[in-house]
Parts: C-alpha cells; structure tokens; sequence
C-alpha cells in the first residue's frame, strides 16, 4: 500500500512579519498623531509659556486683620487657590483612591487603565488620570459627546497635554492644581471655597468623611451636590469611602464608622451681599476701583479686582465685627419693633413720617421713586416716564426684609411704591469702631442689612451731629483761653445780639426741657448733660471760627459754616469723620487718619501697596486729657450715666425696650450722647483709652423719628450698641480692649480735680440733688 504524501509544514513568517509590520505602522501612527497633535493639527495646543502659567480667574480676596477671609470679590470664578500643603492628608488619600489609583506611578497616561477601558469600551470605568482630567479643565473644556472624531481628538490632545503638565509640575502641583480649578458649584469654585462654602472652614480642617463628600463632587458637581441632591452624594460619598478602604488609606472599621455619619452640610454661600462685614466689603470694592485707576501694572495694563486674586489686607478684625454686628442686631431688632408700635396707623396715620403735611410725603415719595433701582432700570429700557410711574401702581410678589422672620426675609405682594414707604418705616443705623493709636478701624456696620438696604451710613451718610460737636466748642475753650474742666458758668438764657458772628439776628438757644436754672454748671457739669446756654456762651467767647478751624484740623471736612449754631451740633458729618475727630482726644491730641487697608499683595505674594500713617498734631497732651475728663463726666453723672446703673423711674421703661439694660460697666469710658431737632438721629461716642467708638442712629428722611425723648435721644437710640458691643468685647479677653484708665500728662497744667470747686457750688445751692438735676440731653 502506498504512503499519503505529506505537505510541506505552514510557515508563520509572514504572520510575524506582518505582525511586526502593524505594530511597527501603529507605533509609528501613534507617534505620528500625538506629534501631530503637539503641532496644533487637531486644535490649538497650549504654549510652554501657557503651561507654565495657565491663566485661572482668581478671586481678590479681602482679610481681616487676624487672618481671617472676610470677604472676596468675583465675576464669575470666587477662587483662591492653597498650596499642596494646605491641604489634608485625608483629602489626597481620597482623589487618589477614587480617582486615579495609580497616579504616583505613571507620567501622566495610565497604560493599564487606558487597555482596560478599550477593551471593555469603558464599562469597567475610564482611564482619565488626574493629569488628564487637570488638562481638560485648564485647556480643552467639556468633551464634545455628538462627534466621535472630536471626541477622539481630544482626548489625544488631553493626553499630549497630561504629559506635558507631568514634566513642567510635580504631582503634588498638579494635584493643587487640579483641587483650585473645580467648580464645585454654587460659586464654590476650588477646593478653599467648597469647603468654606459646604462645611464652613478651611481645607485643612476638612475631615475624612468631608474630604469624601468633595471628592465624591468630582465626578459631576451638578448632578452630585448635597444643597440639590443629598441622598445621592451621600451614596457617592461611601462610595469614595469604600475606595479608600480598598487601597489601604483607612481601615475598615474607619470606612464602615464613617459610612454611617451623617454629613453635617454647613452651607455658607459666599455672596456679596451676605456674610460678615458687607458693607465694609462693598467699602473696599470702591476703595480698590480708585486704585488700580492710579496704581497699574508695569506693562501699563490696569489690574483687574475681580480676575487677578489680589489680597486686600484691612484692619478689620472679624471678631469685633461680629461683636458689632450682633450688637446692632439685638438692639434695633426691639428698638425697631417699639417704633412698630408707635406708628400704628391708629397712633399716626402718617407713618411713618410725623409732623409734616400730605404734600411734603407725596414729595418725598417722588424722590424716592426716581432714585430708586426700578426707575434707573425701566430708563435704561428706554420706557417712558408714564410707564415707568404706572409700574409703581401694580401688585408684584417680592422679598422684603422683616426683622421677625427667618433670615430676616420674607415674601409678599405690594406694590412697588407701597414697598418703598414700606422700607421708610425701617430705622437705619451706622457704627465704626477704631484704635485712636494707629488710626486701624476694627469694625464697621453700615446699616442693618445690606442685601435690602445697600445705603452705607458710616461714610457715605451724614447726618446732623447735634450734641456730640459740643466738644470741639469745649476744646477751642479749653485750647485757647485756657478754661478748666472745674470752671463755671451761669446756666441761664443766653442770647448772641446781631450782626455778631455773622448772624443777621440774634441767637438764643434753649435748653432741651426749656429750663434754666439759673445757677453755676462746672464745665464738666454742663457738657455731661448737654446744657445747650453754656455751649452758646463758650463759642461766643471763642468765636465760630476757632471751633471750625479745630474741628477741621482733626478731620472734620472743609465746609463747616463758621456761624454760632454750630455748637449745637446743626451742620452734617457722617459716623466715619467723627469717629476720626474723637480718636484725637483719645490719642493724646494727635489726629490719625481713619485707615482701614494696610497691605496689598499680587496672587504672587509681591507688594503692591503699603499704607503710610497721616497724622497731625492738633492738641496738645493738656488739652486732650481735659477734654477726656469732661467727657468721662457723661458716664459719671450726665446722660450716658445708664452704662453703669440703673434708676428706678427708669428701668422698667428701658428694660422693657432697650436689650440688656441695665450694661453696668464699671471701666473708665468717655463719652457723648447727642439728639438732634425732633429726635431725627441719635448720636453716641464711647471711648476707652485703646477704642473709640461711634453710632448714629435714625430714619431714612428726617421727618422719621420718635415722638419723644423717651426713645428718641441718643442715649436711647444710640449708646445700647455701644455698651452691648463692647460688653462682647470685653468677654474676649484676647481682644485686649482696655479697661484701664486714660493715661494722665507727666505734668498736666489744667485742674480736672473739681472736688473743692463742687463744694464752694454746693454751698451756693439749697440741696445737693438740685446740682445733680440731669436738666437736658
């Protein structure tokens, strides 16, 4: 039998050739289509330069003077980046385990990651690393999902520059970088602000499961947000959880105790118009407009607050702020809602205006419109006036501000001009507080709530100052004829004849009550209860101008009309300009400028500005201290007495309106309360020997006030803010507020020991209770 014919065997060269061929044609391609890519042939690529310095929007940020953020400024990207180091351990552990398991071990592309997901066409997760996804969000934007080659393309080009990134920055930059640049949402742009802005602090202070929430916010900060969607972050946030227990960065005791806290979310939009200090905020914002209009850059190009993340340094400090601004909150909260009662449309049927006529209120109603934000914006739509009026006529839902609801909000229909005189019936207020030394304000309200009242009273309102200019009549005195705080002078009907002063008639002020009593005050006396007949006699011995020219001398404006009414406190200063003009008493005479900016820093951390002191001599040691020792008489015995005690035919009315009455402080304190005509605004001015102090308080229009004194003076209005301030103050013990005496002239040249001088006018008085008569405010 024959033998089969064996073939030949198969050879497999031309398999391996081929093989080899391919490969050698797919190397080659993808070498080819990345340098392709790094040429720009599938879309702009970024420059060494760019990727040196990738242009991110930054925040300008403004801090108070003991590090903290007060506030910042932004159009559209509220960022401040925080170097690798500012961040926690557990926060890294997290974006590692979830995100990129293998990132300290490749150089920007994940082999096995990126087989993986071609061989299961990204159902067992992606390949995107850190690097990738840190080049998308810097310079390729979202992936386009209706075309596959687009979508292919940039992803080469997030590849190439992954790669790039890898050996311009290390991995802990490029986790930094990665961190700053997320949106997280709700302008919570970076790391720094989502954890301001979701958990209330700072990155660093982030614990573990919080850390998991944001990074769990990675994957989709729109879809997975805990304000929108709670329950399923909280999924995704166990999830981030279990990957870290899977690669050993927490046990699994830690994970399954972690998993079953809740998230204690603490949400704290950052907006301009909420948060601390707004309106010193908003004070800033201006401030900064003016400078970086005198200040450019080198090349000439203006800096732009809202993009270039400048740091505003200011002498704010963010615990006397808060400390301000509960104080105002307690008090006007229950002023406002005595002043609620008192204008009932039973008790005024003009409210809230008092004494004036139908007319004089539809005037200012008027006004009022046409300066309103719906006119200026109906104008600007190129709506005619008639139409502009008939839209204050028709019923709208709005939020308005009540003191009485949640957030001190609510919702409502009204008209818009009911609206207004709605919002006229709102008391406003204004305090600043600053160091007399170094002229550094500590803390400044500018009204009640900025986001519903934007109108800031500390400097862009003035206001009459009534009885707190008395003591700049009383400085020219002492300055310049030498007068003592002991000297007396007669408590009776004064009147300044004609033609004197510049007065074409004759001026005789009353005393607030309309008494006289006829007897001899001390100056100390008559200052601390505001007796208006030894304030007339004092200018007319010093002239007018003599007083202004002091007046100007420690800040006080340049247009102060030298004319004897002054003295009584008639002409317009805002809280800003007194505050400063009192910090000279307090300092020993010397006048400093209010400065509330010390420093300014580039996001590089170069200086860009430095405040200079501005400081002027004005009077001397003597002089001051005299004028510290008449005002401490107002808390001693005159109308700020309430500081320290109590009395009987006044506490019930007080302690039922006027929170925390009575304040008993026991601490040296100078001071002056002032009331102006018909009780419009209400004035005090407290110092202590390291802070002094000022409030106003009073209605959007003069005619808006209190019937009486009983609520209407400034000790009523006014001093509660101060005292409840400064008893916050002085339970911070770190805060240093002193609470010593004023410091006393090595040689001081006026008596200010009125002991023998009291007793010589004693004796000239039938009882000791007539001289203590408290005869006016």
């Amino acid at each position: 039998m024959a033998k089969a014919k064996q073939g030949k065997p198969k050879s497999f060269l031309p398999f391996i050739k081929w093989f080899w061929i391919l490969f050698g044609v797919g190397i080659f391609s993808a070498a080819l289509i990345f340098l392709l890519a790094s040429w720009g042939a599938f879309g702009e690529m970024p420059t060494f330069e760019h990727l040196e310095n990738p242009n991110t929007n930054l925040a300008t940020e403004i801090i108070s003077s003991d590090g903290e953020t007060l506030g910042k400024l932004y159009l559209d990207d509220n960022r401040t980046p925080v170097a690798f180091k500012e961040l926690p351990q557990n926060l890294v552990d997290a974006l590692v385990a979830t995100e990129d398991a293998r990132y300290f071990d490749h150089a920007g592309i994940d082999a096995r990651g990126t087989i993986r997901a071609f061989a299961y066409l990204g159902r067992k997760g992606g390949a995107s690393t850190i690097s990738q996804q840190l080049a998308r969000q810097l310079f390729i934007g979202v992936r386009d999902k209706q075309s596959t080659t687009n979508a292919l393309f940039q992803k080469i080009k997030e590849w190439v520059i992954a790669t790039r990134l890898e050996r311009n920055y290390t991995k802990e930059e490029i986790i930094a970088m990665y961190m700053n640049i997320y949106d997280f949402g709700y302008a919570a742009d970076g790391i720094r602000s989502a954890a301001r802005i979701y958990f209330g602090k700072e990155p660093s202070e982030l614990r573990t499961q919080e850390s998991a929430v944001l990074v769990g916010m990675l994957k989709n900060s729109s879809l997975f947000n805990p304000i929108r969607r709670p329950e399923m972050v909280l999924g995704r946030r166990n999830t981030v959880l279990g990957q870290m227990a899977k690669y050993d960065y927490i046990t699994q005791a830690e994970k399954d105790s972690l998993q079953n806290m809740e998230m204690d979310i603490n949400f704290s939009p950052e907006s301009h118009r909420e948060g601390l200090a707004t309106y010193f905020r908003m004070y800033a914002q201006r401030w900064l407009n003016r400078w970086v209009k005198e200040n450019p850059k080198p090349d000439g190009e203006k800096y732009n607050i809202y993009l270039d993340g400048l740091k505003i340094f200011t002498t704010i400090d963010s615990r006397m702020q808060k400390n301000a601004e509960e104080a105002m909150e307690e008090h006007m909260k229950n002023l406002q809602a005595e002043f609620f009662h008192q204008n009932t449309p039973k008790r005024n049927p003009t409210a809230p205006f008092l004494d004036i006529t139908n007319g004089a209120i539809d005037t200012i109603m008027r006004s009022a419109m046409r300066r309103s934000a719906r006119w200026r914006s109906m104008s600007r739509q190129g709506k005619s006036e008639e139409e502009i009026k008939k839209s204050f006529h028709e019923k709208t839902e709005m939020t308005v501000f009540d003191w009485n609801s949640d957030s001190y909000e609510k919702d409502t229909i009204m008209t818009p001009l009911d609206s207004i005189r709605y919002y006229k019936m709102f008391l406003r207020t204004a305090m600043m507080s600053m160091e007399p030394q170094t002229g550094h304000v500590k803390a400044w309200v500018g009204g009640v709530d900025y986001k519903h009242f934007q109108y800031d009273n500390v400097i862009q309102g003035a206001r009459q100052a009534g009885s707190t200019f008395k003591p700049f009549v009383y400085a020219a005195a002492i300055d310049q004829l030498r007068y003592s705080p002991c000297d007396s002078l007669p408590d009776n009907q004064y009147c300044i004849e004609p033609l004197k002063h510049g007065n074409m008639e004759a001026w005789c002020p009353k005393n607030s009550d309309g008494k006289y009593s006829g007897k001899n005050l001390t100056l100390k006396n008559a200052l601390a209860n505001s007796v208006n007949t030894v304030t007339a006699q004092l200018i007319d011995q010093v002239g007018p101008a003599s007083v202004v020219n002091i007046a100007k001398g420690m800040g006080l404006g340049e247009d102060i009309p030298e004319v004897p009414s002054i003295a009584l406190g008639t002409h317009d200063f805002s809280v800003y300009d007194v505050v400063g003009a009192y910090g000279t008493f307090a300092n020993q005479g010397v006048y400093v400028k209010p400065v509330m900016v010390t420093r300014i820093e580039d996001k590089n951390g170069t200086v860009l500005y430095e405040y200079v002191p501005e400081t002027k001599d004005v009077l001397s040691k003597d002089v001051a201290y005299a004028m510290v020792n008449l005002m401490e008489g107002v808390t001693q015995g005159g109308s700020g007495t309430r500081l320290r005690h109590t009395f009987a035919k006044e506490q019930r009315v007080y302690q039922d309106i006027i929170t925390g009455y009575p304040y008993e402080l026991t601490n040296p304190i100078a001071g002056k309360t002032g009331t102006t005509q018909n009780q419009s605004d209400g004035w005090f001015m407290g110092m202590v020997p390291n802070l002094v102090t000022g409030v106003w308080v009073g209605g959007d229009d003069r005619s808006i006030h209190f019937k009486s004194l009983t609520y209407g003076q400034g000790a009523s209005m006014a001093l509660p803010i101060w005292a409840l301030y400064m008893k916050k103050n002085y339970e911070n013990e770190e805060l240093g507020v002193s609470t010593e005496a004023f410091e006393e002239p090595e040689e001081l040249s006026i008596n200010v020991d009125c002991t023998k001088v009291l007793e010589e006018l004693k004796e000239e008085t039938d009882t000791e209770d007539d001289l203590d008569e408290d005869i006016g405010f």
